[in-house]
């Protein structure tokens, strides 16, 4: 049986030839060898909570999912039979478990089964359920990766952020977006400064912008081939969101492509409904459900997860007056299901997974009329306009019904920050204070750091980013950030701590509760 679908390293030295490579690090054969499915992606459990989560991998021909869990090595087999993997969905496929034993960690297998009924070689994984009692529950986030032409360098290691936080044996992963960089293609070789060469495991769906859904699968397909990423998908439980660059940069209903010679198909919805296609047939994300969800891990934690894309209106100059279609963000629907949810959540601590930070800003350039236009709600320092309307009315919903304990995280900006979010130094002051936490690239350019808006009176209390002037450092660079809570089940504290690619702790900070 194999392990977490993992290469032994003599295998994946950049000396080998590309197509050799390719076929050793997915596990497909040369030759086919019968109607024996083979998996080709390893495996990953996500969305774990208490008594579920699913089970999700991938096969090279048709043929159905077989999960077989249990609670140890010589402990009674559960075997579940799933749905059938086919080439509609690029034989991915998804399988959930329910009535798990609570706190738990739970070992699988996986296979597929040809209609003939030969199976493949079982591959395996494990994770933890969440508890349902107060106990320990210690978790990682960060998000973007292969950004900026950084891509597999097998010199270096491979993705190792992804072996960074699999170290440190969280329960489990939350990836804040940018899963992909479907528009950002992958050469074969990068100067470094210096001189020296970052050398990248190229594909051909990593040749060019990705438009049709293949070359989009071809993305996450690409991620994949790093040992690093099957291993930590393996080993720790997955809760993903998405961001821009599973479509492309800025991405927004009112993307212009006229005049953007990389793209042949210039209906951007049309590419964003293939993207998103792509990335839920790619994601632990169960079959059916929004993007945007509540992960229920256990009585001090639940973890909000928001979808800053699929709802938001065109990209604009975001400085209008009153609250309308144009300044969409989250969305009516989305906003409503995350007070109801808050309002309703008995959990100590209320984690809010957002794609994007609030108090910093993100520009996305110049409208015909010379104005800048934000990718975020961010606006620059002043009172609440545009976007932040949205942002606005949730944090005084929050005030009004006592909402305390909760704690957003971020990636998006290519660097590591701590901001508390204080009313008394606010535009707006009708909030309770908060928390935000930022903490990336994963395996992508590092830059920083964005300007702050003061509308919800950020105070930035630590960042790390690149030197001035100096942009899009290599993750070799050492400037790659993940962020880390544990939430201790006597004090019921939480401690945040931003970590850099060797673990080094940058900053910490301890959140003590408020009583409910």
């Amino acid at each position: 049986m194999k392990f977490g679908n993992l290469l032994p390293r003599a295998l994946v030295s950049t000396s080998v030839s590309r197509r050799s490579f390719l076929a050793s690090a997915l596990a497909v054969p040369l030759i086919a060898q019968g109607d024996r499915p083979q998996i080709v992606a390893g495996v990953m459990a996500g969305d774990t909570t208490l008594g579920g989560g699913v089970i999700w991998s991938k096969t090279d021909r048709p043929s159905r999912m077989v999960v077989t869990w249990r609670t140890s090595e010589r402990g009674p087999r559960h075997r579940i039979v799933g749905p059938a993997a086919t080439a509609a969905s690029d034989f991915t496929c998804k399988v959930p478990l329910t009535r798990l034993p609570a706190g738990q960690r739970i070992l699988y297998d996986v296979q597929f089964e040809s209609s003939t009924r030969e199976l493949s070689e079982p591959f395996a994984g494990h994770f933890m359920t969440a508890p349902d009692k107060p106990s320990k529950v210690r978790f990682i986030w960060s998000g973007d990766v292969a950004g900026q032409g950084w891509g597999i360098n097998q010199d270096w290691g491979g993705m190792r952020g992804f072996d960074a936080v699999r170290q440190r044996e969280p329960d489990f992963f939350i990836h804040s977006g940018d899963t992909i960089y479907a528009d950002v293609p992958i050469k074969s070789e990068v100067k470094l400064p210096g001189g020296a060469l970052w050398k990248n495991v190229v594909t051909e769906a990593k040749s060019k912008v990705a438009e049709t859904l293949d070359e989009f699968r071809g993305n996450f397909r690409y991620n994949l081939l790093d040992e690093n990423v099957r291993r930590l998908q393996s080993e720790v439980a997955q809760i993903w969101q998405w961001d821009d660059h599973e479509v492309m940069n800025n991405w927004s209903p009112g993307r212009d492509l006229a005049a953007d010679n990389r793209y042949r198909e210039k209906d951007v919805l049309k590419i964003a409904t293939r993207a998103k296609q792509a990335f839920l047939e790619y994601s632990p994300i169960p079959v059916g459900s929004n993007i945007y969800r509540k992960i229920a891990y256990g009585p001090l934690l639940d973890v909000f997860m928001l979808d800053m894309r699929s709802y938001r209106a065109a990209n604009s100059y975001n400085l209008q007056k009153a609250r309308s279609g144009e300044t969409l963000y989250l969305g009516d629907r989305q906003i409503a299901w995350l007070k109801k949810e808050l309002a309703a959540s008995k959990a100590m601590w209320k984690v809010i997974a957002s794609d994007m930070p609030i108090g910093l800003d993100v520009a996305d350039g110049k409208d015909a009329q010379g104005r800048t236009i934000f990718e975020n709600s961010a606006n620059g320092n002043g009172p609440v306009l545009g976007r932040e309307f949205e942002i606005a009315d949730l944090l005084r919903f929050m005030k009004a019904r006592g909402i305390r304990n909760t704690v957003w995280l971020t990636a998006d900006v290519h660097y590591t920050a701590a901001h508390y979010y204080n009313p008394e130094g606010a535009q707006f002051k009708e909030f309770l204070p908060f928390w935000e936490f930022v903490s990336g690239p994963l395996h992508a350019g590092t830059f920083g750091p964005s300007a702050t808006d003061d509308t919800f009176g950020i105070e930035v209390k630590y960042q790390k980013c690149p030197p001035p002037r100096q942009s899009n450092l290599a993750p070799s660079a050492g400037m790659q950030f993940y962020g880390e809570c544990e939430i201790d089940p006597v004090t019921r504290a939480m401690t945040v701590v931003l970590r850099d690619l060797a673990g080094t702790a940058l900053f910490t900070q301890t959140l003590e509760h408020f009583h409910q």
